[in-house]
């Protein structure tokens, strides 16, 4: 049996639409490929979580279904956030499982991350899922396995709890876009004591208010004016599934994960000096620099949360990040992104601090940069359009070529890249001046225009 969409087998996850690319069937024969790989590799257990998308709770109970049938063990977790379903593999020792979530994405779309061995899958691996269905090359046991439901998120905030006393706790906006975020941080923050002000909070699969996507500007103006109004410390703003990360500082300006990372890296290379810190492509030149400066080794690498985690542990890394504000800790935690987390890490720092976001960045030089620009390409034309970008820059420029290609200038850089999780382009650009970002802005769309 072969899909309607091969190209929902992404890079490090499975991501399409919802009712078109998927159905329950396919949730039933993705369950039974990946039940049969974990039997080959000797597994006998698998942790299930999920969103709050509309299609999530049908398309959970099949994927439970199929596993079942190969005789693994499963344990629901019921609707949680992303960072819960791999807390469960390394806290709770459930070491397999796989989130149904649409992420970040519009209403429309919903998918599946997937983990063995508290590993992401991603590559090759995600193929071999795909080709395991195409061929219905499955296990089937003679009895099925058991189920039983888990309560990870109590499990998670006591965890929570007893890792972070806040010395001044802060008076927080708390953006869950109608994620499954608010089942969880809300909750948290109040029993750390902060004073918490909710917008969206209530899980939804409509998304009402906004897309669930704190990349986006327009997503953050309702967190934005409600830190004015409330004359609010910070603003936490969480993706669909909680680990995508946005902060709105005091004065009401968006903070990337870019520059957050150079907080966090300002606190980690303190209690240990030299250690490895990991951005990928569409981060600020700020941040590789700032690393440097405080004696750090800066590695830049591909975007992508499974190839992250894989190079975290490669280097040995203590932190990691995207731009896009998917935020990775070793220091103190188990080197998964998790908002959630990295929401309370920034507040402990400011709290004992007792410092603004401007001030603790006050020794970096001012840059003007875009957010990531996306722009809507097919994905049987991405990856092409993106490959004759590089051979036209390659020859002019100088450039980096890790993960799409990063163009240079001694005052600036552009990035062009194809998605893995969506079908469009993403740009950005940084330069010294507003002037020079225009210019470089102009001169790498316009090209990209000709192609």
């Amino acid at each position: 049996m072969s899909y309607a969409n091969p190209l929902i087998f992404r890079e490090y996850d499975i991501r399409g639409l919802a009712g078109s690319d998927f159905s329950e069937p396919f949730c039933e024969h993705l369950g039974l490929a990946y039940g049969t790989l974990l039997r080959e590799q000797g597994q006998t257990l698998a942790a299930i979580g999920r969103d709050c998308r509309l299609t999530s709770d049908a398309y959970t109970f099949s994927l439970i279904q199929g596993i079942r049938k190969t005789g693994i063990h499963v344990i629901n977790l019921g609707m949680c956030p992303t960072p819960l379903l791999y807390f469960s593999l390394f806290e709770e020792g459930f070491l397999n499982g796989i989130q149904v979530t649409g992420s970040h994405n519009p209403s429309e779309y919903n998918g599946f991350k997937i983990c063995i061995n508290q590993k992401s899958l991603w590559g090759e691996q995600i193929q071999d899922l795909k080709n395991r269905m195409d061929h219905q090359t499955f296990f089937l046991a003679d009895t099925l396995g058991s189920l039983r439901t888990y309560p990870i998120i109590e499990s998670y905030v006591s965890f929570m709890q007893s890792h972070f006393k806040f010395q001044n706790p802060l008076k927080v906006v708390l953006d869950a876009g109608h994620g499954v975020g608010g089942l969880v941080a809300p909750k948290l923050l109040r029993m750390l004591g902060c004073h918490v002000h909710e917008l969206y909070c209530t899980p939804d699969g409509h998304f009402p208010s906004h897309h669930p996507d704190p990349t986006v500007e327009a997503n953050l103006k309702d967190l934005r004016q409600t830190v004015l109004q409330e004359k609010a410390d910070i603003g936490i703003a969480l993706d669909g599934d909680a680990d995508r990360l946005g902060v709105i500082d005091h004065q009401g300006k968006i903070l990337w994960g870019d520059k957050l990372m150079i907080i966090y890296a300002q606190e980690i290379l303190k209690q240990s000096p030299g250690a490895t810190i990991i951005g990928e492509v569409k981060c600020s030149q700020t941040l590789f620099e700032a690393i440097g400066k405080l004696g750090g080794k800066a590695i830049m690498w591909k975007t992508g949360h499974s190839l992250i985690k894989a190079k975290i542990q490669e280097e040995q890394a203590l932190l990691a990040g995207e731009m896009s504000g998917h935020l990775f800790f070793s220091d103190r935690y188990f080197g998964y992104d998790d908002a959630i987390y990295a929401s309370l890490r920034l507040i402990d720092i400011l709290s004992a601090s007792g410092k603004t976001i401007d001030e603790l960045l006050s020794e970096i030089p001012e840059t003007f940069s875009t957010p990531e620009i996306r722009l809507e390409c097919p994905d049987q034309k991405k990856f092409e359009i993106v490959k004759r970008a590089k051979q036209f820059f390659q020859t002019q420029f100088k450039t980096i070529d890790i993960d799409g290609i990063r163009i240079e200038f001694p005052d600036g850089w552009g990035l062009i890249r194809a998605s893995n999780t969506q079908p469009v382009l993403v740009l950005r650009f940084e330069a010294t001046t507003p002037e020079r970002l225009q210019e470089i802005q102009t001169l790498i769309e316009s090209h990209l225009k000709s192609i």
